[in-house]
């Protein structure tokens, strides 16, 4: 495999910035980081001069991208998922999806085969299902032939069809047998989030204290708070084994209520998400979901009604967002999306910064946070064109 030396760039880790450093990337890891024109055994060196140097973010809620969505079942649509992803400076990311009960989800099988092939763009780590076991009032824009009753033939069923690679489960702890079920999920190697929930501020510690570690979009498809009926913020915010997902664009969250995220939640607790839709990387328009028109518009997406679809951001530019609304600086904005949501899924031994013996994940960022190139185990997948 080519050796590739990255040279004359900011490094940022992300837990300290480096300069006069240079990368060398070889056998799909970091080989090296040191002082730079100290390597001289690389194949083809990069000029990063003018450019930041950032670890590979991971996006652990993306639905659909370049045209394509995870329902779609198809290896084509997850390779189009992939390759837009890596426009975005994603190295990594899980198919966010719904499952059925009594419909066909195919889709599922697709998606977990594709965690061993290469897709040539951001590596599928695995597969994020918001339900079935979720709250039918704030089930949001999630049909209701993907809600279904917390039972453990169900939860059986999904981990044979996915091939045990389901890695994230929003679930509502309020619904009856919920509990138990959170109980069991850390020990199948799946990540407990919390979403799509009316849980109450008592309910929501019950589900805390079962195993809830996570947070599906912060603020968004859960009760609001208030001074004298809490709701499930306060008790997930308080709670510092818990990170939570917020996607950072000034739409879904206010940017008033994003700084105040920001500041609640520690640096290791914040994880930036696109919850991407099929409309991410495609021009603004007119394009079809859910059999309804809709409009993608300044990196949101809406029905012609007016009601809110989803963002159709990349991570590169939701990063520019968020330091952009809350004033947080690139350093932390990186850090959740790259460390933290490596540490959520159990990944930051092999990811999610850049050390030596890691994953060679990375990405060179413009001066406006644009992506330049993208480097995914070692290998260019993806390098913006010329001017």
């Amino acid at each position: 495999m080519e050796r590739y030396l990255i040279s004359g760039g900011r490094i940022i880790t992300p837990f300290e910035e480096l300069e006069n450093h240079e990368i060398l990337l070889g056998e799909g890891k970091i080989l090296r980081i040191s002082a730079q024109r100290t390597i001289q055994d690389y194949d083809t060196r990069i000029d990063a001069a003018g450019k930041t140097v950032v670890p590979g973010f991971i996006d652990v809620h993306v639905q659909g991208a370049g045209g394509a969505d995870v329902l779609d079942g198809t290896p084509e649509a997850l390779d189009s998922i992939s390759r837009t992803c890596a426009r975005f400076g994603v190295t990594g990311y899980l198919a966010t999806t719904v499952y059925r009960p009594q419909g066909d989800n195919s889709h599922l099988r697709t998606a977990a085969r594709g965690c061993s092939r290469d897709q040539r763009g951001a590596e599928l780590l695995g597969i994020h299902l918001e339900g079935p076991f979720i709250a039918k009032d704030k089930r949001g824009m999630i049909q209701e032939d993907c809600l279904g009753e917390v039972e453990d033939r169900t939860f059986e069923r999904i981990q044979e069809l996915t091939e045990k690679r389901l890695r994230m489960m929003t679930i509502a702890p309020e619904l009856p047998g919920a509990l138990a079920l959170i109980r069991r999920l850390p020990a199948s190697g799946v990540v407990a989030s919390f979403g799509h929930s009316t849980a109450d501020y008592e309910q929501t510690k019950a589900g805390i204290r079962a195993g809830i570690r996570h947070v599906t979009h912060l603020f968004n498809a859960m009760m609001p708070m208030h001074h004298r009926d809490p709701g499930p913020i306060p008790a997930l915010l308080e709670s510092p084994e818990v990170s939570a997902q917020v996607i950072p664009d000034g739409v879904h969250i206010h940017p008033a209520v994003l700084r105040m995220a920001v500041q609640w939640l520690t640096e290791g607790r914040l994880v930036l998400i696109s919850d991407g839709m099929q409309a991410m990387g495609l021009p603004e328009g007119r394009y079809l979901y859910n059999s309804l028109d809709y409009e993608s518009k300044n990196g949101t997406a809406r029905y012609i009604d007016g009601t809110l679809i989803g963002t159709t951001l990349g991570i590169s530019e939701l990063i520019d967002r968020c330091i952009t609304h809350t004033g947080c600086g690139l350093m932390p904005a990186v850090r959740a999306a790259s460390y933290n949501p490596a540490s959520v899924l159990g990944l930051q031994n092999r990811k999610g910064s850049l050390e030596q013996g890691k994953d060679a994940d990375l990405v060179l960022l413009g001066p406006g946070l644009e992506v330049d190139m993208t480097f995914r185990a070692g290998r260019c997948v993806y390098r913006a064109e010329p001017g």
